[in-house]
């Protein structure tokens, strides 16, 4: 769930409408004018400003699958169910066939399915393709028999910016290890990031991914996000 760099603009106080205690501290769901906003720990995730970048998250993952290889009907794992821009852009797109969300936060999930966010992904969730699954996507990658042809990575602010400490691992050699276990040959990567970084694209060659490169979206304000993306061996 990432902070958005072109942060919301001055609407006044925002009022808080769900306030809840889960697994990994407090998450907060509040309105700040036109824009529905997600707190955790006190931290600002992201907000429904625009959510362009999230969308070119799923388009990229589908545009660097191989051509011509056989995938009809491609799997896709979300990891992030967030405001649900992503969710609801794929869901969008006949190509996908099944669509798998991980999301460890009950109040994200009662969130989308009765309350505030429901709006942004009621038809996304009706779709019989996707599928929510309560789960620590650290522990869902290692632990699932389930494999997708691409892996779309939305719940931090980047590899070297995580929500909470636990999420450190995902991005390690170990981290992506568990990632590459659960995509079939040949299958994307793409991480979303608030910044670009080196750093992590030496990560991803080390740990086996090819044609490792990174895409910069242009938001309304301040610095590009951007998509890292990784194609597993096969």
């Amino acid at each position: 769930m990432p902070i958005t760099s072109h942060d919301s603009h001055d609407h006044g106080i925002p009022e808080v409408l769900d306030r809840r205690e889960g697994p990994h501290g407090e998450v907060v769901l509040r309105r700040h004018g036109a824009l529905l906003q997600i707190i955790a720990n006190g931290c600002f995730l992201m907000d429904t400003s625009d959510g362009r970048s999230e969308r070119r998250l799923v388009d990229a993952a589908a545009d660097a699958l191989t051509p011509g290889g056989g995938r009809s009907a491609p799997h896709l794992l979300i990891g992030g169910l967030g405001v649900g821009f992503s969710l609801a852009h794929a869901a969008a797109d006949p190509r996908w066939g099944r669509i798998a969300v991980v999301e460890r936060e009950r109040a994200v999930i009662d969130w989308h399915r009765d309350g505030p966010l429901a709006p942004l992904s009621a038809e996304a969730l009706a779709d019989p393709r996707t599928e929510i699954v309560e789960a620590d996507l650290v522990r869902y990658v290692n632990e699932t028999s389930d494999t997708y042809d691409a892996l779309c990575l939305d719940i931090d602010n980047g590899p070297g910016w995580t929500v909470t400490e636990g999420n450190d691992g995902l991005y390690s050699p170990l981290g992506l290890a568990g990632c590459a276990r659960v995509l079939r040959p040949r299958g994307v990567l793409a991480v979303w990031s608030a910044q670009p970084s080196p750093e992590f694209e030496e990560t991803l060659r080390n740990a086996g991914f090819q044609q490792v490169r990174t895409e910069e979206i242009p938001v309304a304000r301040g610095v590009p996000d951007v998509v890292h993306l990784g194609v597993g061996p096969g």
